[in-house]
């Protein structure tokens, strides 16, 4: 791939991710299915463009904020802070840098459903009425850069997103453990887990959380629904949901999904809020 333009190799290298997880999540989803549900499924071509376009886009547009965060932190915390943290063990700096960023994206998570301005942007990614793997990227840019940011700036105030024993890997190996989760608790697979469901997320786990019932104001935590125990907002019975998505439709294409957030709603927000 020498000498083509770094944007082709990108698409390039999404294009070979896609074809792996296809092959991990369609096999699944057809042998231990939740629902049945057609390959080739209604706006499914809207969510292959989210998945390039959300690959893309939010990673560029943090890269700027990021990098001057790091800066003004430098200056900002005591040297001897971020010189302690980068001496700890990878063992120590990988579980603690998931913990915290899922703390952080747990509350810019539940911020976004509280907001009706932020909701406009994160009821794209809740429109879906059919969940599979693929749902995990239908999101609008703005969402999913409020989202990454809450979880990457706690731990690069804590140090953990700067150079130390992992170099600044930690925040690209949280992002790919994230990213591979996300794809499996949106999977239409009929799973359960028993105990461990309330140590790591599962599909029953997020599942909940894109019902069209009061509950979609329940299981903010990408990773640990036990942080969700924690802020009292755990809600995982012994069922899956009967359905999905928003109570206000949203369009159908994908430039009206990305357009419709900048237009004034008539109402304060397109779902129900919890009790």
């Amino acid at each position: 791939m020498t000498g083509m333009p770094p944007l082709l190799v990108d698409i390039f290298r999404l294009c070979i991710w896609l074809v792996l997880l296809t092959a991990i999540f369609v096999p699944l989803e057809r042998l231990f299915a939740l629902r049945p549900s057609r390959l080739f499924r209604a706006e499914i071509g809207n969510d292959l463009g989210y998945y390039f376009l959300n690959s893309l886009v939010p990673a560029a547009l943090i890269a700027v904020p990021m990098a001057a965060l790091a800066t003004l932190l430098q200056r900002l915390l005591p040297p001897g802070f971020h010189a302690t943290v980068h001496a700890l063990p990878l063992w120590a700096t990988i579980p603690a840098g998931l913990i915290i960023a899922d703390i952080g994206s747990y509350w810019g998570h539940r911020i976004s459903h509280a907001s009706p301005f932020l909701w406009r942007f994160h009821a794209v990614h809740h429109s879906a009425e059919q969940l599979d793997f693929l749902v995990n990227t239908r999101a609008h840019p703005v969402d999913m850069v409020i989202t990454r940011m809450s979880g990457l700036v706690p731990l690069y105030i804590l140090g953990l997103g700067s150079a130390g024993p992992a170099g600044n890997m930690l925040p690209v190996v949280i992002t790919l453990i994230g990213t591979f989760a996300g794809f499996f608790v949106h999977a239409n697979v009929r799973w359960r887990f028993g105990p461990l469901e309330l140590l790591v997320a599962t599909p029953a786990f997020h599942h909940w959380h894109h019902s069209r019932t009061d509950h979609i104001d329940h299981n903010f935590a990408a990773t640990f629904p036990w942080i969700d125990r924690l802020f009292g907002t755990l809600y995982l019975p012994a069922k899956f949901p009967d359905d999905y998505g928003v109570q206000a439709p949203l369009p159908r294409t994908i430039t009206g999904q990305l357009l419709s957030p900048l237009v004034p709603a008539p109402a304060e927000r397109a779902t129900p809020r919890s009790g």
